[in-house]
This record gives structure tokens, C-alpha cells and sequence, in this order.
């Protein structure tokens, strides 16, 4: 079953009144949006934004009580303000941007996003994804295949598994997730192969970052953002790692004339929720206020 990360403090931030507007830029599963609905009668409206036609199907069916209050877009949320000028959504207190990937994508998409299942590497979110990650992988030259794994995975050993794509795909081309995660395992030293983290993850994490265009998708929907919010109106933003975080906090910084900050330090997930919902352990959330 979907679990919203950090739902009791997404609805406690957004104090959702009768009669509000709010947008799930990340609509996912729906487990905010339902929620939203219910404080929000018995007219307050949500419009949902996801990229993936499956996940927007499974939303549907979970708020078809609310049929006549809720738009489900198929759409990126870096085109936010055309999608709103599109549906004449106006009023809007509050926008949410829930970062996390959903279990349904890890486990069942069959994208290639987990190392642990032997998928086609794609790693794209919706169909207008520009490159696929076996694109990446297969063509990239060294040093732009270790730019990536260092800028946004954060990966120490960047220069090592780059080269050693590099000279494997000559032999055969990697075309899977486990043919990566192959590579990957056999450049790294055999100590990082037994720590916290999967030695493949940040390079996994990497790839879908780049294929997907997530961080300069997140500025721009955050801008978008707050050219919608009506004023008073409040933006939600919960992040799965330091990069997106970092953005975060530097747009509200940098927006400070604008927007008063209502999260000094970002709100982590309590021991029981983690317990409940392992996937919340990183989740991070920042709030800021439109002035």
C-alpha cells in the first residue's frame, strides 16, 4: 500500500481551510491530495500533476469520490504555469512537491530504476524524456560520464566506474540494470561492496537525475510556483537528498524579499513513521510563505 511521506506534517504546514485550492505538483499515488480533499469541503479543489499514465490511472481510481473537485494532468511540473493557464486554476493556496519515487515506480514500472531487479535501463519518468540511461551508458565519453556520477551522485569513485564502462561496453554493451550494476561492482573496491549503501546506488541515482532532468526541472517548477501562489499561499517542497534540498533552501534564500520562511531547518520524518514506512528515512521538508 502507498504511504505518504510526512502527511501529518504536509497537512499541519498547509492548515488547509473550506473552500482552498492547492496543487499536488507530484501527485504520485494521491495520499496527500486525499487528504487535502477532505479538509478542503466541501468545494476546495486540487489539481494533480504526474508524468506517469499508470500512476495517474491508480490516482483516479483512489479519488473518484471527489471526481467533480479533482484535475489530474498528465504533465511535468516544470510547465506549471502553462498547465494552470490551461485549466483556469486560480486561488491557489498552497503547492506541494514530493520528490520520493513511489514503490509502484521502483518495483513495478520495469524503467530500470532499482538495482535489484534486472530491467531495461531507461530510467524516464514520462515519454518525453530526451535520452535513455543505456544511451548514457553506451555512448558517453569518460570524463561526461563522470561528471554526472560526481555532480549528482556524489560518488567517490566516479573516475574508476566511468572507465570502467567505458572499457566493458566496448566488449558488450550494457543494456540492463544488473549489467551495470556488474560494472559498477567490479571497479569499486571490495570494501565499498559491503557498506550501508548498495555500491551501485549513486550511480543509479546519478543516471535517473540525468535522464530525467530533475534538478533544473525543480527550479523551474519552483519558480512557476511562486508566480501561482496567491499571496499567503504556501509552497511544500520534501527532497530525497542533498541536491535537491540544497536547491531548495538557496531558492527560498534567494526569494527572500518575497517569501517568508516557515521551516528554519528542515522537518524529518519521526522514528515511528521511518519504522512504518522505511522509503521516509531520507525525506527532508522545507515550507516557505508567500509575503
Amino acid at each position: 500500500m502507498h504511504v505518504p511521506v510526512l502527511l501529518n506534517e504536509v497537512i499541519k504546514t498547509f492548515d488547509p481551510q473550506s473552500n482552498e485550492n492547492f496543487i499536488d505538483a507530484t501527485l504520485g499515488e494521491a495520499g496527500h491530495t486525499l487528504c487535502l480533499l477532505q479538509k478542503t469541503d466541501p468545494s476546495g479543489r486540487v489539481l494533480g500533476i504526474d508524468l506517469d499514465a499508470e500512476t495517474l490511472r491508480i490516482a483516479e481510481e483512489k479519488l473518484r469520490a471527489y471526481h467533480n473537485r479533482v484535475i489530474l494532468v498528465k504533465n511535468n511540473f516544470k510547465n506549471l504555469e502553462s498547465i494552470v493557464d490551461e485549466y483556469k486554476f486560480k486561488k491557489v493556496s498552497g503547492i506541494l512537491f514530493d520528490l520520493g519515487m513511489s514503490s509502484r515506480e521502483l518495483e513495478e514500472s520495469g524503467r530500470g530504476f532499482s538495482f535489484r531487479k534486472n530491467e531495461p535501463l531507461l530510467m524516464n519518468f514520462g515519454e518525453d524524456a530526451l535520452v535513455t540511461a543505456e544511451q548514457i551508458v553506451n555512448n558517453w565519453p569518460a570524463d561526461d560520464l563522470k561528471g554526472i556520477f560526481e555532480e549528482y551522485g556524489e560518488e567517490r569513485f566516479s573516475r574508476q566506474i566511468a572507465e570502467k564502462i567505458v572499457v566493458s561496453r566496448q566488449t558488450k554493451p550494457i543494456k540492463t540494470t544488473f549489467d551495470l550494476v556488474e560494472v559498477i561492482q567490479s571497479a569499486v573496491p571490495q570494501k565499498y561492496q559491503s557498506g550501508r549503501l548498495h555500491p551501485a546506488t549513486r550511480v543509479f541515482q546519478a543516471l535517473r537525475i540525468t535522464v530525467n532532468d530533475e534538478l533544473n526541472n525543480l527550479r523551474s517548477g519552483l519558480e512557476a510556483g511562486l508566480k501561482i501562489l496567491e499571496s499567503g499561499g504556501k509552497i511544500i517542497v520534501i527532497s530525497f537528498h542533498s541536491l535537491e534540498d540544497r536547491i531548495v533552501k538557496n531558492f527560498f534564500r534567494d526569494h527572500k524579499a518575497s517569501l517568508k520562511i516557515i521551516t528554519k531547518k528542515p522537518v524529518i520524518p519521526a522514528r515511528v513513521e521511518i519504522l512504518n514506512n522505511p522509503r521516509a528515512r531520507s525525506a527532508k521538508l522545507r515550507a516557505t510563505q508567500k509575503l
